[in-house]
């Protein structure tokens, strides 16, 4: 693994004490934290950097040796954001990527944003009133509500505790779900 590479990758940032995600930051910037005292790594990646006289691992997971105080941030709703939340997994039937829908396994790609009071009806984008769905369910559903159909929610749909991370944990390594509270119940 070259050094350069490895200098593109990104590392979870947590908060001291409770671990509470607080950023995704680059390869070097963890490495300062660690190497001035003010953070320590959890997870390594596996990866190192050289250089003349040492070996550096790359961690994928730090955190701070104190508590920081950090506001609670306004979570910014997206579709891509959705489907991390949900795990790409339908909110009326439960099927997943790898199930098989009409003979042929699923995909990401074949998931949907649902809004569960349509827009057609004044709904919004938001992330109380948007799931996962599978293109089935939301075809079969279309504008109307899910009691209108008989159809159950298999959860209800929350604003996600770190949603500004959603999108940067849903792309890093599976390492990071660990410390990642995204709750459907």
């Amino acid at each position: 693994m070259s050094t350069v590479f490895a200098l593109k990758n990104r590392v979870l940032l947590l908060n001291g004490s409770n671990w509470e995600p607080l950023a995704v930051i680059s390869v070097p910037r963890a490495i300062n934290l660690l190497l001035a005292g003010k953070a320590v790594v959890i997870e390594q990646s596996g990866q190192f950097l050289q250089t003349i006289r040492e070996q550096f691992p790359v961690p994928s997971v730090i955190a701070l040796r104190t508590y920081i105080n950090v506001p609670r941030r306004q979570a910014h709703w997206s579709r891509k954001g959705v489907l991390v939340r949900d795990n790409y997994t339908c909110i009326y039937c439960g099927v997943q990527p790898g199930s098989l829908a009409k003979g042929k396994p699923l995909s990401k790609h074949d998931f949907t944003v649902d809004h569960i009071f349509p827009k057609s009806r004044g709904g919004k984008d938001t992330w109380t009133n948007t799931a996962c769905a599978c293109y089935n369910c939301n075809h079969r559903k279309g504008d109307k509500l899910p009691n209108e159909l008989n159809m159950k929610l298999k959860w209800e749909p929350k604003t996600p505790r770190t949603s500004y991370l959603v999108i940067a944990i849903g792309t890093g390594p599976d390492a990071w779900k660990r410390y990642i509270e995204i709750h459907k119940d």
